[in-house]
């Protein structure tokens, strides 16, 4: 498939010059012995008087290593609901593009093409939470220039099939982008590994999940050069904050200390899992690949409330396509699991 990334960028971004700031314009940002009179910042040092770095280098850097890919590959946002944002802006024009959702999914998609005015065409997925890949195809018309799919899938917890993902990068002329806020917890390689081969693929990854840093709102998009490049274009100039990109560097220096927390998460689903079976008012338990369980109950607002009264706050998801009387469960520490598993038996 041919594939010219002009045809998808909007014409006013194509045409327009990005904010040059202050940092931008001299790129050693890290020299030290230099005197910085040029962004009108308050002199006096406190740690955080100076702007930060516009294009977070250092964090790019470590993350560059760490995924195997090229800095320039690598756009930073304020949380990935910024990243998506972005990916609206640049690439779909309002009142006329679409891009394709394919709930259940991550609610935000939705949201933000109301914002930017852009038709959200929804294919539900099928009744076992896969692509209906042709219904997608032909969903698709000049004007749609996204397909938005969440792997593994908020809220059901499964993964997409490697074979739908492939038809749809190999048909679709427009951006596939895999939102894979979850990959960490999942047995299946991330497709950051394709993204080489496939100049139409962009992944949206988070330091909130298995990072343990949602705090701090860091969403990371990776992408061909070509892709970042205008995603640059037009994101804000200071858009992810000093305190965010030291924090991250100071989380991504201890590798083995997130891999421990990830085999605790997963070690603590799979115990609630084995209790979850012998739950009576649980009507079906969802496959999951992420840091929580999607389950079916009898009544998902009784049960709800139940929990909510033992001090216990889950996700009511009865209202989402194909999740009716569902619950979602996060999978917390040791002890949180423990008194969740002991309020399921005593409510069974």
């Amino acid at each position: 498939m041919n594939f010219d990334i002009n045809n998808l960028v909007r014409e006013n971004v194509k045409s327009m010059k990005p904010y040059s700031s202050a940092r931008d314009e001299f790129e050693d940002f890290d020299t030290a012995d230099m005197i910085f009179l040029d962004a009108n910042e308050n002199p006096f040092q406190n740690g955080v008087n100076r702007y930060p770095d516009p294009q977070q280098s250092s964090v790019k850097a470590v993350l560059a290593k760490q995924k195997n890919v090229n800095p320039n590959q690598i756009l930073l946002g304020n949380g990935s609901d910024e990243v998506l944002d972005l990916l609206f802006r640049a690439f779909c024009e309002p009142k006329i593009d679409n891009v394709i959702t394919l709930p259940p999914t991550y609610g935000m998609y939705s949201v933000l093409s109301n914002l930017n005015n852009i038709e959200n065409r929804e294919v539900l997925l099928t009744t076992d939470f896969q692509p209906q890949v042709n219904k997608i195809l032909d969903a698709v018309d000049a004007n749609s220039k996204i397909i938005f799919l969440c792997s593994p899938n908020n809220p059901t917890g499964n993964s997409f099939s490697d074979e739908s993902v492939v038809k749809l990068l190999e048909n679709f002329k427009g951006l596939i982008v895999i939102d894979e806020a979850y990959i960490d917890f999942s047995e299946k390689e991330s497709w950051l590994a394709k993204i080489d081969e496939y100049p139409n693929l962009v992944i949206t990854q988070t330091l909130s999940k298995a990072y343990g840093l949602a705090g701090i709102r860091l969403g990371i998009c990776y992408g061909s050069a070509a892709v970042i490049s205008v995603l640059n274009k037009i994101k804000p100039p200071y858009n992810v904050n000093e305190l965010t990109q030291l924090r991250a560097l100071e989380r991504l220096s201890d590798p083995e200390k997130i891999k421990s927390e990830i085999v605790s998460i997963i070690a603590q689903r799979e115990e609630l899992l084995k209790v979850l079976v012998d739950v009576k008012f649980v009507e079906k338990i969802y496959p999951t690949e992420a840091n929580f369980i999607l389950i079916k109950v009898d009544d998902a607002n009784k049960r709800y409330d139940e929990l909510i009264a033992k001090g216990i706050v889950i996700r009511n998801r009865t209202t989402q396509p194909l999740c009716e009387n569902t619950l979602r469960l996060t999978i917390g520490t040791e002890n949180e699991n423990t008194v969740l598993m002991n309020a399921l038996k005593e409510l069974n």
